[in-house]
């Protein structure tokens, strides 16, 4: 079972991720979002030891020139949520990236989209309204490809992450549940949720 904690704070979450063990951290690059990573901080990342975790840059149709002058060298993974084509993956990950592509699903049919992105390492499953705390579809749920390069988000939480384990996802990314107010991360509601994956795992 793979976690992803998506829109911490460079200064303030990182370590406690990393402490509890989440396979990987995503910061927001993205100017309409409460999470929108402050570019100063960048600098910051490469304090931390990040053993067993991974960085990951959840962007919008990033440039060539921002990519090179923010996230080279600081992410190990881009997140690409725009209209990104499969040939644009491969231009990005020829500077160094492995790459997280976002399908948003409304409707069954969305869902095979995937098959377009064969240079996408991870294809993350998503609601529509990108950071809007939607709901994804229950009854689409089992219809997602299984396996480890997979990832759902999209009301999962710790109330629900094990009836979903069961439908066969084994990727999770959360965000807006592990806050208690828009924009900032809830230290408690994170280990609570990374005690609940420590159950499910043992």
């Amino acid at each position: 079972m793979k976690i992803k904690i998506c829109g911490l704070n460079i200064t303030r979450d990182v370590q406690l991720c990393i402490d509890l063990k989440a396979d990987f951290l995503g910061f927001v690059f993205y100017k309409k979002s409460p999470r929108n990573v402050n570019l100063k901080d960048i600098s910051i990342l490469s304090n931390y030891n990040k053993r067993n975790s991974t960085f990951v840059a959840v962007t919008v149709e990033p440039a060539d020139n921002f990519i090179k002058k923010y996230l080279l060298g600081n992410f190990e993974y881009i997140q690409l949520h725009g209209s990104e084509t499969n040939d644009r993956l491969s231009e990005i990950k020829k500077m160094g990236f492995k790459i997280i592509k976002a399908i948003k699903v409304k409707e069954e049919k969305d869902i095979y989209k995937y098959k377009e992105f064969t240079n996408a390492d991870i294809i993350l499953f998503d609601t529509p309204g990108m950071e809007k705390s939607l709901e994804f579809p229950k009854n689409l749920i089992t219809k997602l490809p299984q396996g480890e390069n997979y990832a759902l988000a999209g009301s999962v939480s710790e109330d629900n992450l094990e009836n979903i384990n069961k439908l066969g996802v084994n990727f999770f990314d959360l965000s807006s549940s592990l806050e208690s107010q828009l924009g900032y991360k809830d230290h408690l509601k994170i280990k609570s949720f990374m005690n609940k994956i420590n159950e499910l795992k043992n």
